[in-house]
């Protein structure tokens, strides 16, 4: 049987580990034992920052919704809340970027929704 060498194939795996580890400061971009923690940290980082990207931007657009809902004499909650009710499938996102860039559309969309919603109150009592 022949005898099998890995000379090839380790070396495109230090390759490829290092590739990884271009433009890290000092042995972490050039010793191989010290690119692989690191490379093995930064994709772990990578992998967790992707969720809390999510999470932070879904926050960024209550807040921006909240200061829209304030400043037209409403709370973020009873915004969303007449949005549903009124059957308004925008999600937060949207509704940010139509507040913020197209006020106009934005007041329609909260004046149906909130009148809407004094009609279906007003029938109910």
């Amino acid at each position: 049987m022949a005898k099998v060498k890995w000379a090839v194939a380790s070396r495109g795996r230090r390759k490829r580990l290092l590739a990884k580890a271009k433009g890290y400061w000092g042995a972490r971009g050039r010793n191989v034992r010290k690119a692989k923690e690191t490379v093995i940290r930064a994709e772990a980082f990578a992998t967790r920052d992707r969720f809390a990207r999510k999470r932070d931007f879904r926050s960024l657009w209550v807040i921006r919704l909240n200061a829209a809902a304030r400043s037209r004499g409403l709370k973020y909650s009873e915004l969303i809340a007449a949005f549903r009710r009124a059957k308004i499938g925008l999600n937060r996102k949207q509704l940010t970027e139509l507040a913020i860039h197209d006020v106009k559309a934005f007041d329609e969309l909260v004046a149906s929704a909130v009148g809407s919603t004094t009609r279906a109150a007003a029938k109910s009592a």
